[in-house]
């Protein structure tokens, strides 16, 4: 079994590294064999549309083309069972290193039949882990239903977390930030996100099962 997780925010150590590195850890704990990629450590584009990932009977024929950083972490998602990719919410949707990503995983398998098919279907389970300022999910609309439903045509069973309220700075007050009460942000980080992290670590586990 491996698995590879994906640190898709530029922050190491911060929010959505800590939880990826939980679930990672769960992951090994099943047995599994575990790698992590951090996105901002690369450099890449998103998709040119070269379309060489569709050419009948071509080298690269539903894999990306593309040679640069990202090329040997697409290789090793393909070849993986299991991907968790954590990233936080930036004005609803995902950071752009994580949507150059996702356009690069997703449009490969995309083949332009009017069946709509897809072109060697994957077993590939998926968690993805979003992380959020804001108190409650609905704030950013329906992104992780929508990335769920992609990862799941492409790839295979997808599950969510969803951690919100995260607390964003150590020091509330070298920021602007009145609409946040820096006190109550801290109590959360203290008593919930050790919860979110466990939460993390058990999705780790069922993925590499």
């Amino acid at each position: 079994m491996k698995v590879i997780g994906i640190n898709g925010s530029p922050r190491k150590g911060w929010n959505s590294d800590i939880l990826l590195d939980n679930a990672l850890e769960g992951a090994a704990a099943a047995g599994a064999e575990v790698k992590k990629y951090n996105l901002f450590d690369l450099k890449y584009t998103g998709c040119l549309s070269c379309f060489a990932c569709k050419r009948i009977d071509g080298p690269e024929y539903r894999r990306c083309a593309l040679k640069d950083d990202l090329k040997p972490v697409i290789d090793d998602i393909m070849d993986a069972d299991a991907l968790i990719v954590s990233l936080p919410i930036y004005y609803g949707d995902a950071p752009g290193a994580v949507r150059n990503l996702y356009e690069r995983l997703w449009f490969p398998p995309n083949i332009y039949s009017k069946e709509g098919k897809v072109a060697s279907p994957m077993k590939t389970k998926v968690g993805l882990i979003y992380t959020m300022g804001a108190p409650d999910p609905k704030f950013n609309g329906n992104l992780a239903e929508k990335d769920k439903a992609i990862f799941e045509r492409f790839f295979g069973p997808t599950e969510v977390l969803n951690v919100t309220d995260t607390y964003q700075f150590t020091d509330y007050s070298k920021y602007t930030s009145s609409m946040f009460n820096p006190e109550a942000k801290k109590k959360r980080r203290e008593e919930v996100f050790p919860a979110d992290c466990k939460k993390a670590y058990e999705m780790g586990e069922r993925l590499a099962r």
